[in-house]
């Protein structure tokens, strides 16, 4: 079963970039179509390695990750698997409770591809359940025990889940149904006359492993099965990369629901390792998170993005034990420290291709202009660039990023429809039955052979005919040394005008200007891409897995909408005609004498309409090319004064009167619409 080298060394691919771009674009010209590739230059995407190391592992996958823990029990039993506060479990002790949990399950059904629930949090418990599960054959399906009653119900149901396995503290939160709810209790599995080895399950590789679910488009969650073969690719990788060993301390946080928590497991307890379950009280204080890890000896630890960013902005002891901090969840936009005593490492990969499909190190200040890329394809993953038809686009093109390879999920449950659009047959492959995951997400190879990460496909905001992709903005916010943090999304105002809005976190107490803000992003990106309206938040919304949460970003409006403190309100009766209806086509609270027309997202053709409504006003015809060169309020006010005075020289004194009646403040008028 060539057990022995799977445990010692999993094969380790490299992926090659070898199109000739020249030669591409040359072909390209002749033919008049868009470069698409041949079959010998699929290479570009392509994963080679040792035909002998992949020959091991095609053998050794008979093996599954339970029996890999079970390999380390018998090996080091007293060794400590897991460390929950004051409490701890030895490998040992683990396995034999695990063991006879299985027992328990299979005398109530359970067996390959049967699901059982998991509602606890991370700890002792947690990894207890889901290691029985497992041997008995069965696969976990992982729930958050904060998720709302309905959403919990919705969930077992979905799965088709008959039992549902917790703990004492959480059981009384629990909605009932049709599943039976068995509460893990140490005291009852240690004195159960169950065996305390493990039963015979039969469990293959293609068998699945645990199934977890993400959000849905149609507002119905998506069961994602993930397969003992995806679960044995993403470990055998994650030791190899990192060298994990069994003197490492790694973390426990995530979520269950989260898939990263699978990641937080199986690796390391497949390697003789030792898991700290991080107490809940800290989990989102960076400092005081810092100084657990510290004080604990931790070795390896994963954080979200979001957590990430602020840990990595923190000064660290110089004889710190931890080596590696992951990251990954969301966009990356920091780069590290450069006094950081450890690496850190940016991953990516959808949950339909088992956590991780990318990972690379990130240097300080590697390329500050850009954002941190996400890595290069791990072992037995195959990436590609495409566009809408599925081709490879040319090098530095954006195009939408397929995945295949031995992470990529069976598929939906019970959704043959999505998964048949989803997972797609494989055309790069000679492999029969081979697929490729769409992920909706945009990517573009970079010169170095790794990819950068430019946003879902879903989230590209379109203004006025550009294709804008907002993390390209907000990247550069995030450089501004008053912002912590930053996102950008498309409002559409009351007539249907689509704004950029920015979502900033000021880096302190200071009330942000956005005038500063502007100035700082045109001086990178052009007009069409700098936000006409900034609202400054206490913090971005997340969502319990550390993923921003758009939806829960709030529309722009009078009072969260950032104005400029240096406010001067109109003076003259045309300043104060304009501002009232400039106020109305920009869609601003006000309007002061030395704002800019363009900075308050007006563009030209806002500019065609303002001068259709000063005409029917004044009677005047200012010109575009005015407006643009005097864009604020004062200037523009003034350039309509001196048409007015040219006009008042040619005019009889009854015509003069009715202008100037015109022209009084808007209180003694009519209402003013557009």
């Amino acid at each position: 079963m060539c057990g022995s080298a799977f445990e010692s060394e999993m094969f380790s691919l490299v992926w090659r970039h070898s199109r000739k771009r020249t030669a591409l674009e040359e072909r390209s010209k002749r033919s008049g179509s868009s470069p698409r590739l041949r079959t010998e230059e699929l290479r570009t995407f392509r994963t080679a390695g040792s035909s002998e190391k992949q020959a091991c592992f095609a053998r050794s996958v008979n093996m599954c990750v339970h029996d890999l823990v079970s390999v380390r029990a018998n090996a080091t039993p007293d060794a400590v698997a897991i460390v929950d506060g004051d409490q701890q479990v030895s490998y040992g002790d683990l396995d034999i409770r695990a063991n006879q949990l299985a027992h328990i399950l299979c005398s109530l059904g359970v067996g390959p591809e049967v699901p059982v629930g998991l509602c606890m949090g991370p700890s002792i418990d947690y990894a207890t359940g889901a290691l029985g599960i497992l041997k008995a054959g069965g696969a976990y399906v992982p729930l958050d025990p904060n998720y709302p009653l309905n959403r919990i119900s919705t969930l077992l149901e979905t799965s088709g889940t008959t039992l549902l396995l917790t703990q004492a503290r959480v059981v009384n939160q629990l909605p009932r149904g049709k599943w039976r709810t068995i509460v893990l209790n140490e005291d009852e599995l240690a004195l159960s006359h169950n065996p305390r080895v493990a039963p015979v399950a039969n469990t293959k590789p293609e068998n699945l492993a645990y199934i977890i679910f993400t959000s849905g488009s149609t507002g119905r969650p998506k069961g994602v099965q993930i397969t003992h073969a995806n679960l044995l690719n993403l470990l055998s990788w994650h030791r190899r990369a990192f060298s994990v060993a069994s003197s490492d301390r790694a973390t426990l946080q995530a979520s269950p629901g989260f898939d990263a928590a699978v990641w937080e497991l199986w690796p390391y307890l497949t390697a003789g390792a030792s898991l700290y379950v991080v107490d809940g009280a800290i989990r989102a204080m960076p400092e005081q998170l810092r100084d657990w890890m510290v004080s604990k000896g931790i070795t390896i630890s994963f954080l979200p993005t979001a957590l990430a960013e602020q840990i990595i902005d923190l000064r660290w002891p110089p004889a710190t034990a931890l080596r590696v901090l992951l990251t990954g969840a969301d966009t990356l936009r920091r780069y590290p420290r450069a006094d950081l005593p450890f690496t850190f490492v940016n991953n990516y990969g959808p949950t339909e291709c088992t956590v991780v499909a990318t990972s690379g190190t990130i240097h300080p200040d590697d390329q500050p202009d850009r954002l941190p890329p996400i890595g290069y394809p791990i072992d037995n993953t195959q990436v590609y660039i495409v566009d809408e038809q599925l081709n490879p686009v040319p090098a530095s093109t954006a195009g939408e990023i397929l995945i295949g390879g031995g992470g990529v999920a069976r598929g939906y449950l019970n959704l043959p429809k999505l998964t048949t659009e989803r997972f797609v047959p494989d055309r790069f492959s000679k492999d029969q039955g081979a697929r490729l995951y769409r992920t909706g997400d945009l990517g573009r190879l970079l010169p170095d052979g790794q990819i950068a990460y430019l946003g879902r496909m879903d989230e590209q905001i379109k203004i006025r005919g550009y294709r804008i992709e907002p993390q390209e903005i907000s990247a550069m916010l995030d450089r501004h040394p008053a912002v912590q943090a930053s996102c950008v999304s498309a409002y559409a105002d009351d007539s249907g005008e689509g704004r950029l809005v920015a979502y900033v976190v000021s880096a302190s107490d200071t009330r942000l200007s956005p005038s500063e803000l502007r100035k700082f992003v045109r001086d990178y990106l052009p007009d069409y891409m700098v936000p006409s309206i900034f609202v400054q938040l206490e913090q971005l919304p997340l969502s319990a897995h550390g993923k921003l949460e758009r939806s829960a970003l709030p529309p722009p409006t009078p009072s969260n909408v950032l104005d400029e403190e240096s406010y001067e309100a109109p003076q003259s009766p045309i300043e104060e005609r304009l501002a009232s209806f400039l106020t109305v086509l920009l869609a601003v609270a006000r309007v002061g004498r030395d704002d800019n027309f363009f900075d308050l997202g007006g563009h030209s053709l806002m500019g065609a309409q303002m001068i259709t409504k000063i005409h029917e006003s004044f009677g005047v015809e200012l010109s575009l090319r005015s407006i643009f060169d005097h864009p604020t309020l004062r200037e523009m006010s003034s350039e309509i004064e001196k048409l007015i005075r040219v006009k008042l020289e040619s005019m009889s004194e009854d015509e003069a009167q009715r202008l100037f009646d015109s022209l009084q403040p808007e209180s003694s008028q009519d209402g003013i619409r557009l």
